[in-house]
């Protein structure tokens, strides 16, 4: 299966997902990243707004605010696809751009350099327990990635994993998936496949 089957296969699954279902596993998925050590431990985490059937991670910033953590969400350049994250302290530092994504107004954020951010939360819409994923196509976090050198974590539901997913040299697996039953440690997971 391709990955843009594997894509809209999944993607359906989580438009039909129940609404209270959703609530109920995001709030799960919450509770098990606040457990994560390098979120408990970390001053400055990334993290994207969540949009539609995604994972909601509107509660978990506003969780990390509580917590006194510094948060930075990205800003995408479709020209270059490049990206870069920015602090926001409040909601109405966002704005609405392509596809009804809200990224940070860069005139009233400040832009904070990859080396400043402890772990990254990678969005995505498939899932391997080996960290590999399937994500909107548009490769900015694989870029990203490529230079950073902290925690890479992503929120997902179950029905979000796979067996295995199709890859590409240059696809960048995180560390930890958290779901609404747990922790997924990935890395450990792909130590053992090389063994």
């Amino acid at each position: 299966m391709s990955k843009k089957d594997i894509r809209n296969q999944v993607r359906y699954s989580l438009q039909v997902m129940d609404a209270q279902q959703f609530g109920l596993s995001s709030l799960h998925i919450k509770e098990n990243l606040f457990r994560e050590p390098s979120i408990i431990k970390g001053k400055t985490i990334a993290i994207t707004i969540s949009n539609k059937q995604e994972v909601d991670t509107i509660e978990i910033i506003r969780t990390l605010w509580d917590l006194k953590k510094k948060v930075v969400v990205p800003k995408c350049n479709p020209k270059d696809r490049s990206m870069e994250f920015y602090e926001i302290k409040n909601f109405n530092q966002l704005e609405n751009v392509y596809m009804d994504l809200q990224e940070p107004k860069p005139e009233c954020t400040q832009l904070v350099p990859r080396e400043n951010i402890d772990s990254i939360i990678v969005p995505g819409i498939v899932f391997d327990k080996k960290g590999y994923r399937i994500g909107y196509g548009g490769g900015y976090y694989d870029r990203y990635l490529t230079q950073f050198d902290g925690m890479l974590i992503s929120v997902a539901f179950n029905i979000q994993l796979r067996e295995s997913v199709p890859k590409e040299s240059f696809d960048i697996p995180v560390d930890v998936i958290i779901t609404e039953s747990g922790r997924i440690d990935c890395s450990k997971n792909r130590k053992e496949s090389d063994v």
